[in-house]
């Protein structure tokens, strides 16, 4: 019985790293239907471009750092079992690839293009797996000490914070430091106003990304003996919770509307396998009411140009998230327990500074190194023109 059960393991987390290979798309298009025309181009090919370095410095540097295991042997080595570790490769590469196409839309319109990718390859190399291998792997006996103090491991089961407020919060120094898009804050005081260029396009990318995330959330198992169907649930519940309070709290506006579920379901990923649904479904929808109204803060009191607002979707609402486990998981909550508030309380603390000091350290290195930004006349022209020598649509497309 032994190797159908290996090849049924390779096969369901093959699966999983191909749902969340899809989640690509979904930040491709969600980046490209919310910039401005000029930059859609750019938006397409930085997605591809940072999963694909992020593949080669992962397998090569980044996986041996969080799991101090390595690839460099021979073929038939790593067939055995199935290739069930190349394939755990596979979809742990998906969940790093996701830190640089988070910070990707937060540094829209206006980042060079070839320091964005030494950033990855620094980021998806050492800044993220060490974290990683910390809350995933037990590195440095920093769990043993959490336990120690709280009672209770730090509990992360897909990653709202090794993930995505360790992504938001990166993006959070990168944005600071390269600054905001031209005369986005004019000297009046008033704030030009960039609407998204393509509704159709920032809803495909919401939908790919939802779709894709019962993967990156289900598939964290994985091996299909610890499958639960209560992970597929709550995400569901978070998904829908992050959406009707983004519809209120956003008044209906289509941008808010579609990040959303997006924030519900950073929110989830930590406690998902813990939470009842209907902590789910309330864990989701403060999510959704924090994302829209810490966005709106972002760009118009505290004027931070976060295209995206990658800072609060998955940097704050992944912070939640991880604090939220700790609430929600509670058996006196209907969750199944073995959480301490506590442990989730420092454990999001450790990954929120880790993530900020390194997100400064990185990009001010960049900053005064090779610089972060295009030109004015680059970034007047557009990403598009400027680094691609093309635009999303073709000038003379309305004349034909």
């Amino acid at each position: 019985m032994e190797a159908p059960t290996q090849g049924v393991n390779a096969l369901f987390i093959l699966l999983g790293g191909i749902m969340v290979l899809a989640m690509h798309a979904g930040f491709a298009f969600l980046e490209l239907g919310t910039v401005r025309q000029k930059n859609q181009v750019n938006a397409l090919v930085k997605i591809l471009v940072d999963f694909s370095v992020s593949t080669v410095v992962y397998f090569a540097v980044g996986y041996g750092v969080a799991y101090g295991t390595h690839f460099f042997t021979g073929a038939e080595a790593l067939a055995q079992k199935n290739g069930y570790e190349l394939v755990k490769f596979f979809f742990l590469l998906t969940f790093a690839a996701a830190i640089p196409a988070i910070i990707s839309g937060g540094i829209a319109e206006r980042s060079k293009f070839w320091p964005q990718l030494i950033a990855t390859a620094v980021i998806v190399g050492f800044v993220y797996p060490f974290f990683e291998g910390i809350v995933w792997n037990g590195h440095f006996g920093v769990q043993d000490w959490i336990q120690s103090l709280t009672g209770a491991a730090f509990h992360d089961f897909a990653g709202s914070v090794v993930v995505h407020a360790v992504g938001g919060w990166l993006a959070l120094g990168a944005v600071v430091l390269l600054g905001a898009r031209s005369n986005r804050y004019r000297k009046d005081g008033a704030v030009s106003g960039h609407p998204p260029s393509n509704i159709p396009f920032l809803a495909l990318g919401s939908w790919i990304l939802i779709v894709g995330w019962f993967g990156f959330n289900v598939m964290s198992a994985q091996t299909v003996d610890k499958i639960s169907g209560l992970v597929a649930v709550n995400s569901l519940m978070a998904m829908v919770g992050g959406t009707l309070a983004a519809v209120v709290a956003g008044k209906n506006d289509p941008g808010f509307v579609h990040n959303g579920p997006l924030a519900g379901l950073v929110a989830v990923c930590a406690g998902s396998d813990l939470m009842h649904p209907l902590g789910a479904l309330v864990v989701g929808a403060v999510a959704g009411a924090l994302f829209v109204t810490l966005f709106t803060l972002t760009q118009t009191k505290w004027k931070i140009d976060d295209v995206l607002g990658v800072w609060p979707l998955h940097g704050l609402c992944g912070a939640w998230g991880g604090i939220a486990a700790g609430i929600f998981g509670q058996q006196a909550l209907g969750g199944l327990g073995g959480v301490s508030f506590g442990a989730q309380l420092l454990g999001t603390g450790l990954g929120v500074a880790w993530a900020l000091a390194c997100g400064f350290a990185v990009y001010g290195l960049l900053k005064a190194t090779v610089g972060l930004r295009l030109s004015q006349e680059e970034e007047y022209e557009g990403a598009d023109l400027s680094l691609h020598r093309i635009r999303a649509t073709p000038e003379r497309e309305s004349n034909w």
